[in-house]
């Protein structure tokens, strides 16, 4: 993208209907786009229409974020569809939740300064204080913020604070080993990822790969997902998954996993921060 050729992308869901994809393009054709990238998906069992799209406007076309904007509103309310509608190059803000484990903390912000990821880590909250010095490093804002029985609920509302000063897109729990309220849960739908391991609900409880080493597994994996108030069940966004055997040890199954925890965390943090995702009840469609 140049300063001459905006750019934007565009993500449909609604009902199947005949003309709908017409719609869409005749949109496009009315603002001289040019289409860079189109995905889309007509799911025949939910009759559900998924689409999106990468288009680039000629500067003395663009008629910017609003009056685009107001196109859209008008093609969704005529056709019955939910759309979001961004500039390409607008970075989400993130908010990382992080225990001791730092694998996919340090993953994200590795990534983030390479500009693999189209996210700005605005800031890093935790319930241990081990990782200070890795976040500020970066010049990310840090806090320690203790979770006991007794002090969650007030926890909880510092984290909501934080999302809202930082006016945060995006909260990514990276290996934050904390349950959330049904209450924070629902504040934060649609809009926080989590990672676990492969092994849910298989071995659960303290040192699963220790489990799954005893049990002989052949493979390790991850899953990333969005946080509902029902535990690791949310829908699902990214999976990766690590053929192992029994040569592998238990810290063996650790690096692997920790290898697939960042990769599948990194994964659902790009699919949604491009707008990639929808989401179907528990399952989402992923257009990538």
């Amino acid at each position: 993208m140049t300063a001459h050729e905006p750019r934007y992308v565009l993500t449909v869901d609604g009902p199947e209907q005949p003309g709908i994809l017409h719609a869409i393009t005749g949109f496009l054709v009315d603002n001289r786009a040019d289409i860079r990238e189109i995905k889309q998906f007509d799911d025949p069992l939910s009759g559900k229409y998924d689409a999106r799209i990468d288009f680039a406007v000629p500067a003395d076309a663009d008629p910017g974020m609003d009056g685009l904007q107001s196109q859209v509103d008008a093609l969704c309310e005529k056709w019955k569809l939910h759309a979001q509608l961004r500039p390409a190059d607008q970075k989400q803000r993130v908010l990382v939740m992080v225990s001791k484990f730092a694998h996919c903390l340090n993953d994200l912000l590795f990534r983030e300064r390479m500009g693999d990821l189209p996210i700005e880590i605005v800031a890093v909250v935790s319930n241990h204080p081990d990782h200070r010095g890795l976040v500020e490093w970066h010049d990310i804002p840090f806090f320690h913020v203790p979770v006991t029985p007794d002090t969650k609920p007030a926890a909880e509302a510092e984290l909501l604070r934080l999302v809202d000063e930082y006016d945060a897109d995006l909260v990514v729990l990276a290996r934050y080993m904390q349950i959330l309220s049904d209450e924070l849960a629902r504040a934060l739908e649609g809009r926080a990822i989590n990672i676990h391991h492969s092994f849910l609900p298989s071995f659960k409880g303290a040192k699963p790969y220790h489990q799954a080493y005893e049990r002989g597994v052949k493979t390790v994996g991850a899953t990333a997902h969005y946080v509902t108030s029902d535990l690791d069940e949310g829908p699902i966004i990214s999976q990766q998954v690590q053929e192992v055997d029994h040569a592998f040890t238990p810290a063996d199954l650790i690096a692997a996993g920790r290898d697939t925890e960042c990769k599948a965390l990194s994964n659902a943090v790009k699919w949604h921060c491009e707008g990639r995702v929808v989401v179907h009840g528990r399952r989402t469609v992923v257009l990538r």
